[in-house]
């Protein structure tokens, strides 16, 4: 049975682009596997995409894997739950094992493998379990240094604008103790000037929410301007308001004023769930408490670059466990639809408490979809949702 330690050091030795056939030589000696195929979810998180799509060199004997819905099948069943399932056709007849690949909350994709109905024990089904998880910490590391994955991620080519926000963000998910965080940007694949950002310390997460202004190219290169003069000001441990101000100041330095980004910093101390605020723009905040959906009314402040020298003010909020905050931004609430009529608060408040049940990775594309037949189209405009549950520590207020 192969160990996680044996596995561990065997990903560390292969090629960047080898991890899936380290993985199959390994599970086949070990368990007999037959067939082991990965699978990555895409950006817009609708299908679940084959390595072997980016790759045909690690193609198994036989007909090539195909892209499978993310929401449908075994293999949406295992990305949807995050939990392992295991299915054979007939007794006695080889089983297949999916596998969630996750790591730190963010959701890869699905790992495949057939074993021999004599191999599938509960004992090869944890090792298989394992076996995922650091396969997904490999590919993390890998994509430094290769493209394979990226490629396997994608179902038809980014905008140049698009694969620079997607290269900019941290993920699509995390989870710790205290929280869990998903969002989703759309257009998946022609994203323009929307992004988000997060950062968590051992005391501390810090959450941002950025649009730039205008579109394609422009857009982007403002946002990739904000966004790295917000990390430089949070990585030297300046308090919250001043990186707003640091940030203003930066951008006003390059664009005197004709370009500005609106933003919504947040800082969450863990400990408490005391909240630090500065809106500087269009992302609005919503927050479900029990029942209740409200929108949580913050003092508007300028936007970053607008002007020069602008003075930023933190603004106090406490979450409490069980507390579920949202932020979107104006391609969501300002989105309307064919016949003019403005998707706004109420239809945004039905979309909170119609995903009350979803982990917090998955509201953001639900809210998303349900926009999308608002405007009785697939695509939308340029729309970011964030989504964070609050858990809390167990001596936290409110507990």
């Amino acid at each position: 049975m192969t160990h996680s330690p044996e596995t561990a050091e065997a990903l560390r030795a292969a090629a960047p682009y080898d991890l899936l056939e380290t993985v199959r030589d390994l599970l086949a000696a070990s368990h007999g596997a037959v067939l082991v195929d990965l699978f990555l979810a895409d950006y817009g998180l609708t299908a679940l995409n084959p390595l072997e799509a980016a790759d045909r060199e690690t193609a198994p004997a036989g007909d090539p894997p195909h892209p499978v819905p993310i929401h449908h099948g075994p293999h949406g069943r295992s990305f949807g739950s995050q939990e392992p399932y295991a299915h054979t056709d007939r007794p006695g007849g080889p089983v297949d094992h999916y596998l969630p690949v996750t790591v730190r909350g963010e959701r890869l994709g699905v790992l495949t493998v057939r074993l021999p109905a004599d191999r599938s024990t509960r004992e090869a089904a944890e090792a298989l379990m394992r076996t995922a998880d650091i396969l997904g910490h490999a590919i993390l590391v890998a994509e430094r240094d290769t493209d394979l994955y990226r490629r396997a991620r994608r179902t038809s080519r980014l905008t140049l604008a698009a694969e620079m926000q997607w290269h900019l963000l941290p993920a699509r998910a995390c989870s710790g103790e205290e929280y869990a965080i998903g969002a989703q940007l759309e257009p998946a694949y022609a994203i323009h000037g929307d992004n988000y950002d997060w950062a968590a310390d051992r005391d501390e997460l810090t959450l941002s929410v950025t649009n730039g202004m205008g579109d394609g190219i422009q857009a982007s290169l403002l946002t990739h301007l904000a966004v790295n003069a917000l990390r430089n000001a949070r990585r030297a441990g300046i308090p919250l308001a001043d990186q707003a101000a640091l940030a203003d100041q930066a951008l006003y330095e390059q664009h005197r004023g004709a370009a500005h980004v609106s933003t919504l910093l947040m800082r969450f101390e863990l400990s408490t769930g005391r909240t630090q605020i500065v809106d500087a723009g269009s992302p609005q905040l919503w927050r479900r408490r029990q029942r209740s959906v409200e929108r949580i009314e913050v003092d508007a402040q300028l936007p970053l670059g607008m002007f020069e020298e602008t003075h930023y003010v933190a603004q106090e909020l406490q979450v409490l466990p069980g507390d579920r905050l949202l932020v979107v931004s104006d391609g969501v609430f300002d989105a309307t639809s064919p016949r003019g009529d403005l998707y706004g608060e109420r239809a945004l408040a039905r979309a909170i408490h119609a995903t009350s049940l979803l982990p917090a990775a998955n509201v953001p594309r639900a809210v998303l979809r349900a926009l999308a037949e608002f405007r009785e189209a697939d695509t939308i405009d340029d729309a970011l949702v964030l989504c964070l549950d609050w858990f809390g520590r167990p001596n936290a207020p409110g507990r």
